[in-house]
């Protein structure tokens, strides 16, 4: 089943005052589109991604998109969209559906406001898996408040049953055949729709209907200025920390590359090893896989299997910090030692430092690596051998 997202941020964003566009601010990593988009793409294999933007601002949209890093590298399976918005959300929404339209797309669609940057993965896979069993989903709240219909003088004229109200969010999910015979018939009939899910009800004529699967209390819409601060303090509170410890020994042998970090260091030796023997990196695997309890570098990557042999290790932590990352783990710091009698690290420290950073795809202030010898004792100090330890500092 083919996928498609679309993020709405083509709105004026009036309410957050002084021309600010609460979009386009700054949130976590990114923006707060970057941030509305980001678990789309870690959730669910998209073939198309549309981002609608306001009349002339394209430029500013992508740059909003593209300021957190790690979009670049998990939009790269998925044909990107900027589409220019309407008068409205009804009017944006639809000139995504005819972009989506012209490439001839077909499968289930989902529309996400670009001001909901808490969505969570687990929210959009069941409004995924919904839509494509039943045609139309979208994620709902049972009200808190007890809820009345009122006059125009401000009256209590009925007395509504909470148990049969939802506070509706986004994404919404829907067959996108279905919806695009719909939108185009609520195009010219003076009517005004408060979201997608009201339009499928007035013109889907097979007669289904949007069933409701559970949101999320985190998963709000940024009005105000104060949404952000908010949610910032409440992020604090909510924030989860793990540290994890990684070691890893090698023997030194002649006939063997050393490398460290994935840099290669000039030297007689090198590890012996079923893969390259980068016994730093391997060492930091462990850690992270520690920290994120997802298990070690030998589960991962058994040694008896063929595959992984002369591995590069730089491509190995790519594969287990990808499913890190898509725990929702992020870095807040990675320490390292090295316990090598020859060659001097120093003088390649820096160099080895930038290469994790960059496999990590983090800042090069959030990774440090030391080296100790073993003061002619041991194996260390006899240059028979290599050991590193880790640890490091995941939060989410």
């Amino acid at each position: 089943m083919h996928i498609a997202v679309v993020i709405t941020a083509a709105g004026s964003s009036s309410r957050m005052g002084g021309g600010v566009k609460k979009e386009y601010m700054n949130l976590k990593n990114g923006t707060v589109l970057s941030e509305a988009t980001k678990p789309f793409l870690y959730a669910l294999d998209l073939t198309y991604l549309v981002i609608t933007y306001p009349h002339g601002k394209e430029e500013e949209a992508k740059k909003a998109l593209f300021s957190d890093s790690e979009i670049k590298d998990l939009i790269e399976n998925t044909s990107l969209m900027f589409v220019e918005g309407g008068s409205d959300r009804e009017s944006s929404v639809f000139n995504a559906l005819l972009a989506l339209q012209e490439k001839n797309f077909s499968g289930s669609l989902l529309i996400h406001d670009g001001a909901r940057a808490f969505v969570s993965q687990d929210v959009i896979k069941r409004v995924a898996e919904e839509t494509m069993k039943n045609g139309a989903a979208c994620p709902a709240l049972e009200p808190v408040d007890t809820q009345k219909e009122i006059d125009n003088s401000g009256n209590i004229i009925r007395h509504l049953k909470r148990a049969n109200l939802a506070a509706v969010q986004t994404p919404q999910g829907f067959d996108f055949l279905e919806l695009l015979d719909a939108h185009k018939k609520a195009r010219n009939d003076g009517k005004a729709y408060t979201d997608d899910t009201e339009i499928w009800d007035a013109y889907n004529v097979t007669g289904k209907k949007v069933k409701c699967v559970k949101g999320e209390t985190s998963n709000i819409k940024i009005t105000y200025p104060s949404d952000i601060a908010k949610d910032k303090s409440e992020e604090q509170k909510r924030k989860m920390i793990h540290t994890g410890l990684g070691y890893d020994l090698h023997p030194l042998v002649e006939g063997r590359k050393l490398v460290l970090g994935g840099i290669e260091i000039p030297f007689n030796k090198g590890e012996a090893g079923h893969s390259d023997g980068d016994v730093l990196l391997h060492a930091i695997t462990d850690s992270l896989l520690g920290a994120a309890g997802l298990g070690d570098i030998g589960s991962y990557f058994p040694p008896n299997e063929s595959k992984w042999k002369d591995a590069d290790s730089r491509e190995l932590l790519k594969i287990v910090w990808a499913d890190i990352k898509k725990e929702g783990w992020n870095l807040v710091n990675l320490d390292a030692v090295i316990l090598l009698e020859q060659p001097k690290f120093l003088p390649y420290r820096n160099s080895v430092i930038a290469s994790i950073a960059s496999i990590l795809n983090v800042d090069y202030s959030s990774v440090f690596v030391k080296a100790k010898t073993g003061e002619k004792m041991g194996k260390i100090g006899n240059g028979e051998a290599i050991e590193a330890f880790a640890t490091c500092l995941l939060e989410k």
